[in-house]
């Protein structure tokens, strides 16, 4: 998978950076500066193209995944954190994740998946990538949630059960509401950065 390693403090959590539609490995970067300046970053570019837009999962249509690719593409992202654990020699323990949108739901579902692909996340307007699914134990886990108010992609309603089904697993879930739409603001950005520096 095309990507950017960036080495920062070895003691310090790897923020692994996932896009929106049609972003790259390159979009996410001020935001981790923002949020986790010191910290190590390993940012990956979605390996689907919709119409040339990256993306790490194919859908039906707006807010409709294919399940089936979206479960094969886990697995394959999740495998690819492995590798790249070895081959940059950071601890596959200790990787955060920080997703928007297309990204914030791939990392969902690697929560979804895989008790412990992740140490914690920040999820920025994600959807519930799956239903009918059980969770792994995901106790002592920390999640930050961004979500819209006015959010069309992604109802208040989508936010709200995707809480309560991270919440059922044993996840420690923060959700920040903002009055915007879709769109990743600042002050958003800021609250993310906050709950970082608790968090961590």
């Amino acid at each position: 998978m095309k990507h950017i390693f960036k080495k920062g403090n070895e003691e310090l959590p790897v923020l692994l950076l996932l896009h929106g539609t049609g972003g790259t490995e390159e979009d996410l970067l001020p935001l981790a500066e923002l949020i986790a300046p010191e910290h190590s970053i390993l940012s990956v570019r979605g390996n689907v193209s919709e119409n040339g837009m990256p993306r790490y999962f194919k859908r039906l249509s707006e807010g409709v995944f294919d399940e089936e690719d979206l479960i094969e593409r886990t697995h394959e992202l999740n495998t690819f954190i492995d590798d790249s654990a070895k081959q940059y020699d950071f601890d596959r323990n200790n990787v955060i994740a920080i997703g928007y949108s297309n990204g914030a739901n791939i990392a969902a579902s690697l929560l979804f998946h895989y008790q412990n692909a992740l140490r914690a996340a920040i999820l920025h307007h994600p959807m519930v990538p799956l239903r009918n699914h059980s969770l792994p134990d995901l106790s002592k886990k920390s999640i930050f949630i961004g979500a819209g108010e006015n959010d069309p992609i992604c109802p208040a309603d989508e936010t709200k059960e995707l809480e309560q089904l991270l919440n059922n697993a044993g996840a420690e879930v923060t959700v920040h509401w903002e009055k915007s739409g879709h769109q990743l603001t600042q002050s958003e950005a800021l609250k993310a950065a906050e709950w970082f520096k608790r968090y961590s």
